[in-house]
C-alpha cells in the first residue's frame, strides 16, 4: 500500500471542488477521512463549523469518490445515540444524538448513504492515543502534576485505542480489495472489546503506567457541560467480527499498547 497525508489547509473536504480536484488528480484506490470537528462543547456554540466538516464535507468527499470509483472509508462515532438502552448498541439500533457534534455526524453518514452505496462507515468511541489531545494524554499529565484525579463514573462505553482502529482499517482494505473478501459494504460498529466509564479508563491508565495517583469516581452532574452526553454508549462489534473476521482486542490491551508507544516517544 502506498499511503498520501493531507492537512486541512491541503484538502479541507467542506470545500466541495478541493475533493473534486484531488481525487481525480490522485486517482487513490481508497480515501479514509479522518477529518473531522470533534471538540464537543465548542460545536454547541460553533455548529457551522461542525456541520461544514462532519455533515457536508463527507457527502461532498463520497460524491467525489464515486465519480472516480473510489472507496470513501469514513470514522463516525457512537455519539449517535442517546445512550438510553443498556444493551449494546448495534448497526439496526434506532439514532437520536443528544448534541451537536452527534446530530452533524449523523448528517455525514447519511450524507454518504444519500450518494453512493459502495463505502464504510465505522462507527467508534471514545478514541485516544499519544497524538493531539485527549482524554489518555490528560490523564497521564494530570496524574503527574496533581497526584489525585477526579473522574465521572456515570457515563458507559468502549475506551478506542487509535493505531488499533488505523491498523484494522488497512486490514479491512487488505481483505475486501486485494483478497476480495465478500465483505459487505455498510455501516459497522469498531471499539475495543469491553466496557468501562470515564472513572474505569483513567483508573486503568493510571495504574497500567505506574503512576503515583489516586482516581476518585463522581457523577457527572459535579461536572456541568453545555453538550449532553449519552450515558451508555456501548457499541456492538458483533457485525463487524461476523462480517470481516478480523478479531478485536480489549480495550485495556488498547490502554497497554498505548502505554508502551508513549513510553518509547519519552
Amino acid at each position: 500500500m502506498e499511503f498520501l497525508f493531507f492537512s486541512k489547509a491541503e484538502w479541507d473536504i467542506a470545500i466541495e471542488s478541493m475533493n473534486e480536484e484531488r481525487i481525480a488528480t490522485l486517482q487513490p484506490d481508497v480515501v479514509i477521512n479522518a477529518a473531522a470537528y470533534t471538540n464537543v462543547e465548542k460545536a454547541e456554540e460553533d455548529s457551522e463549523s461542525a456541520i461544514a466538516a462532519n455533515a457536508l464535507g463527507p457527502g461532498y468527499l463520497a460524491a467525489s469518490c464515486k465519480k472516480q470509483g473510489v472507496l470513501p472509508i469514513h470514522i463516525s462515532t457512537d455519539y449517535v445515540f442517546n445512550g438510553m438502552q443498556h444493551l449494546p448498541y448495534t448497526e439496526e439500533d434506532s439514532v437520536h444524538p443528544l448534541n451537536v457534534y452527534g446530530h452533524s455526524k449523523l448528517q455525514g453518514e447519511r450524507a454518504i448513504d444519500a450518494v453512493t452505496d459502495r463505502y464504510f462507515i465505522l462507527r467508534t468511541s471514545w478514541l485516544y492515543s499519544t497524538f493531539g489531545h485527549n482524554f489518555f494524554k490528560t490523564m497521564v499529565r494530570l496524574g503527574r502534576e496533581r497526584g489525585s484525579l477526579t473522574v465521572v463514573n456515570d457515563q458507559i462505553a468502549s475506551p478506542t485505542y487509535a493505531r488499533f482502529l488505523a491498523e484494522d482499517v488497512l486490514h479491512l482494505i487488505r481483505k475486501k480489495l486485494i483478497e476480495h473478501a465478500p465483505i459487505p459494504y455498510g455501516v459497522y460498529h469498531y471499539t475495543q472489546l469491553g466496557e468501562a466509564s470515564w472513572f474505569d479508563f483513567a483508573k486503568e491508565i493510571i495504574s497500567a503506567y505506574r503512576i503515583e495517583a489516586t482516581v476518585n469516581p463522581v457523577d457527572s452532574t459535579r461536572f456541568p457541560t453545555k453538550a449532553k452526553r449519552p450515558s451508555y454508549s456501548k457499541l456492538s462489534t458483533t457485525k463487524w467480527e461476523q462480517k470481516t473476521g478480523i478479531a478485536l482486542r480489549s480495550w485495556q490491551e488498547g490502554v497497554e499498547a498505548c502505554i508502551v508507544a508513549d513510553s518509547n516517544n519519552y
